[in-house]
């Protein structure tokens, strides 16, 4: 698989310098590893799909043909033998959307949403936006790795101000890939609790060798809990400025979903967007077979080569590598200093997921391996 280097002129990366300025300083010489995005080459038939839409010279209304829903359902039977059987799928401009529609439509203010921190930053302002309350569920760290507090889970669900559960399955940043057996245990204590489940599976296809990825809609078989599951090819392919998301469900919120999103007009159609999705699902799988791979080396490599002091957290999916720094024994301000003033990085330091993520950072592995090499060093020569 051709790449590209995160550092060189023509990648969104660099592109976003002003971000780059304002949340890590003025040095001219930071890798730039904290975005959620494949910096590698992506899939050409998704690229040429993308080249011959534009050549059309036109870009007017486009209604969506079925065939780009059906090109999700053929991918996820294939890849995680998950069929849309009675589910309704409802598109979504973004993840955010969905997540901001449900809880607003699910919820009343004041009332508690669950979420395990550390977890995906744009979770927490979300639900404080909307005025409803975090109910935290922190993740447990042993020597293992990341488990769920299950006994912590049921007290919150029990709270009869509690409606509402985000569930991140593959997990960002800690990179768990949920069991069966977490998963419906989660179901059947928000089902006793009727609380409302929404799986957040925008990772669902970046799962490393020797893990699989369990669609939430399946572990609930066999309860009555209520749940909506947010989807799409945008982290899979690197298509988040292009393609829409999707919300599946078999709960009658699609409805509720619908209405609102004819009301505030989100329904309108992205020529770019459609050609891109149906693209990614129908053609891409041999690239993301060769993506997977790329991402299990410098992994590899990643564990093998930091200093130390600093360990990764075992990694089960996504490409968002979890950093340990707690052994070098710095403070939050100090870590978050540290990192680009004296490592020359640009990471996403682990108290933006929460408090449970002090002393931790977030780094992307989708680049060349080179990169990857040049991270490691610059960690290794900051440390000693």
């Amino acid at each position: 698989m051709s790449t590209i280097d995160p550092r060189s002129s023509g990648t969104p990366q660099a592109n976003e310098s002003s971000s780059l300025q304002r949340l890590f300083g003025d040095s001219d010489d930071l890798l730039p590893l904290w975005i959620a995005e494949p910096y590698v080459e992506l899939a050409p038939t998704i690229v040429e799909a993308l080249e011959e839409r534009a050549s059309a010279s036109w870009y007017g209304y486009e209604t969506r043909p079925e065939s780009v829903l059906s090109s999700f359902w053929d991918w996820t039977a294939q890849r995680h033998g998950w069929e849309s059987r009675s589910h309704r799928t409802v598109v979504s401009p973004s993840i955010g959307t969905s997540m901001g529609a449900l809880i607003e439509e699910l919820t009343e203010e004041g009332d508690g949403v669950i979420l395990q921190p550390p977890v995906f930053t744009d979770f927490k302002p979300i639900v404080m936006k909307l005025h409803r309350r975090v109910a935290r569920n922190s993740l447990a760290l042993c020597d293992s790795g990341y488990g769920m507090n299950l006994d912590d889970l049921e007290v919150n669900a029990s709270d009869p101000g509690t409606k509402m559960m985000i569930l991140c399955n593959p997990h960002n940043p800690v990179g768990r890939v949920w069991t069966v057996d977490e998963l419906r245990a989660v179901a059947r204590i928000c089902e006793h609790n009727d609380v409302f489940v929404l799986s957040d599976e925008i990772h669902a296809d970046l799962v490393l060798p020797g893990h699989t990825f369990t669609p939430f809609a399946n572990a609930a078989n066999g309860t009555e809990v209520r749940w909506a599951a947010t989807h799409g090819p945008i982290k899979t392919f690197g298509l988040a400025g292009v393609a829409d998301s999707l919300i599946v469900t078999d709960d009658e919120i699609a409805d509720v979903f619908e209405t609102r999103s004819s009301q505030l007009h989100l329904t309108r159609n992205n020529v770019f967007g459609i050609a891109a999705f149906e693209a990614g699902y129908r053609t891409g799988g041999p690239w993301l077979d060769g993506f997977i791979e790329l991402l299990s080396a410098n992994y590899r490599m990643l564990s093998e080569g930091l200093p130390e002091g600093i360990e990764l957290i075992d990694p089960e999916g996504t490409y968002l590598a979890w950093l340990d720094f707690r052994n070098l024994g710095m403070d939050v301000p100090e870590l978050a200093q540290w990192l680009p003033a004296k490592a020359g990085l640009a990471l996403s330091p682990g108290h933006w997921f929460g408090r449970e993520g002090a002393g931790f950072a977030r780094m992307t592995v989708a680049a060349d391996p080179n990169v990857i090499e040049e991270a490691i060093s610059r960690l290794v020569a900051a440390v000693s």
